[in-house]
């Protein structure tokens, strides 16, 4: 008679992120369409032009670059009393940077905080590909010897031998109910933040990249 041992194995890689992408925008205002873009298109030209200045794919700071369509609106409004005031008119761009230089995304952001109707909606941070395919591959390497210590552990708890794999799977795609609702994958996942620090020019801590490989495996003893 064999005995079927079912178990999760999983493993995590942490390492300092090595790009950092920084979300910013450009908007401004104006008595009407027409001046709110002739205000954006100052604004913006100055934030693009900043941009191609440290662009070089290959050296950094910024490997890559990019920016949005203009999209522009209108508000309407009210004074502090309640009365509705004319109409405000607005226009703004989004721009995304990939900067290899964390030190020059602070003094780039600094500099850039001068631009009339610039804000920062986030960094993201993240490893380079040959490196996070390289991480990847040692998680799931892991994860599936983790399973497998796991396995024997439970089945010489057990007084039993040697345990033999039989499935293998990302996690929970091998059923019996393991964990139907939003079960994981074996797909790592990034968490991505950091803390700013004040100063002439703004500087980040940022957090590791985390990468998480699961794994569901079922092991016999025969």
């Amino acid at each position: 008679m064999s005995v079927e041992i079912t178990v999760r194995g999983e493993h995590e890689v942490r390492r300092a992120p090595e790009r950092a992408t920084a979300r910013v925008a450009v908007q401004t205002e104006g008595a009407s369409g027409e001046e709110a873009q002739a205000h954006l298109g100052a604004a913006a030209a100055r934030v693009a032009d900043s941009l191609r200045a440290l662009h070089d794919p290959g050296h950094g700071p910024v490997t890559w670059w990019s920016s949005d369509t203009v999209r522009s609106g209108a508000r309407r409004p009210h004074h502090d009393k309640g009365k509705q005031l004319p109409l405000v008119h607005t226009a703004a761009q989004g721009f995304s940077a990939k900067f290899s230089d964390f030190g020059r995304l602070g003094a780039w952001l600094t500099a850039s905080a001068a631009v009339p109707g610039f804000s920062v909606a986030g960094v993201g941070w993240t490893l380079t590909d040959a490196l996070r395919s390289t991480l990847v591959v040692q998680a799931r390497h892991e994860a599936v010897r983790a399973a497998r210590t796991k396995a024997q552990d439970y089945a010489d708890a057990a007084g039993l031998g040697p345990v033999r794999l039989v499935a293998l799977a990302d996690a929970g795609m091998l059923g019996d109910g393991l964990n139907p609702v939003h079960a994981p994958t074996s797909a790592p996942a990034t968490r991505m933040a950091a803390s700013a620090t004040a100063g002439p020019d703004l500087s980040f801590a940022p957090e590791d990249v985390v990468l998480l490989a699961r794994v569901d495996a079922r092991f016999v003893v025969d």
